[in-house]
């Protein structure tokens, strides 16, 4: 396989990255100890996900511990979908810089990885879309059921155990050079912390009990990041495995309507691929997509602007030709 040559780098060319400080606490090669901790903070959520359906059967959740779930879990996935990925990774709109630290918070707090580790992986995704060299494609080992059932599993989550990591001063220097969000980058940390301390702290002060604070934490916590988690892992796996396309694009991904709101519209993913830099991925009628319905209102607030929408002409360009009479079709009618 080799990468097509429709690839957006948005990433600066530096002269030399070599003398930038890194964005992240780790090196290029991740450690045993690095791949243990991940593995923690994949499994004990998960153990928590799977035990939350006989434990709401048995015994109830309550509207707050349900709304800390919610909110927290919102949070997060904009941080990630608006802020990691439109923002940051692609350049989809520009910022002013509250909004800018904003959603570097925001996104860090969705416990998915440092923020620059985060947009150099998803940069090079995009260099070598289901192509050699792409970090987490499911056809990675072919096309044969078992092939595929194994590449699901690498392009899910298995590839974030591989030694090798994205080299973030090729992929990401400018935002390495930003001071602000090197140091949001390097805290990711704190962030985690944070982001698992809310629900207990605000259920325990609400409720005034530590059972009150435990199943916030339980719900609040580790549910909800298990759940983030899965999903935004499905945009990797399940939409470069199945789903319609009706874009153009080099690659495999497809738009998997049934994830569109818990992804907050990322699922429609071949528009994505084939316009990664639209500030909106759910261009067709029906098509829900709560990130870029953000967007806009931080543009009418003023705190975002030059958001690149997609017009018309520039969708119809990029729709494969059947889509593009049954569109001209449609309109007609």
């Amino acid at each position: 396989m080799t990468p097509g040559s429709d690839v957006i780098d948005n990433a600066p060319k530096a002269a030399d990255t070599a003398s930038l400080p890194s964005a992240t606490l780790g090196g290029d090669r991740k450690r045993s100890l690095e791949q243990i901790t991940l593995l923690f903070f994949i499994a004990v959520p998960f153990l928590a996900l799977l035990a939350a359906v006989p434990l709401a059967w048995g015994w109830g959740v309550s509207w707050l511990d349900l709304g800390l779930l919610v909110g927290m879990y919102f949070l997060g996935c904009h941080g990630i979908t608006i802020g990691f990925h439109r923002y940051f990774t692609h350049g989809a709109f520009k910022a002013k810089r509250p909004l800018r630290i904003a959603l570097a918070i925001a996104g860090s707090m969705a416990v998915e990885g440092p923020l620059v580790r985060w947009v150099a992986d998803h940069r090079k995704h995009h260099k070598f879309s289901d192509a050699e060299g792409d970090p987490h494609s499911p056809w990675r080992f072919g096309e044969t059921v078992p092939a595929l059932l194994k590449g699901l599993w690498w392009a899910h989550m298995g590839w974030m155990f591989d030694e090798e990591r994205t080299p973030q001063h090729k992929y990401a220097p400018d935002l390495i050079k930003d001071t602000a969000i090197r140091r949001i980058s390097r805290q990711f940390l704190l962030w985690t912390l944070l982001s698992l301390a809310i629900p207990p702290l605000v259920g325990g002060l609400v409720t005034g009990s530590w059972t009150g604070a435990l199943t916030a934490f339980f719900w609040g916590s580790l549910v909800r990041v298990s759940l983030l988690h899965h999903v935004t892992w499905s945009i990797n796996s399940i939409c470069h495995a199945v789903g319609k396309r009706p874009f153009k694009s080099r690659d495999r991904s497809g738009n998997v309507w049934w994830l569109a709101v818990l992804s907050c519209g990322e699922s429609w993913h071949n528009l994505h691929h084939a316009d990664p830099t639209s500030a909106r991925h759910g261009v067709m009628r029906g098509q829900i997509d709560s990130s870029a319905r953000l967007i806009r209102w931080f543009e009418r607030l003023g705190w975002a602007y030059d958001a690149r929408w997609p017009s018309e002409a520039r969708i119809d360009s990029r729709r494969k030709a059947e889509n593009s009479r049954e569109a001209a079709a449609s309109k007609a009618a």
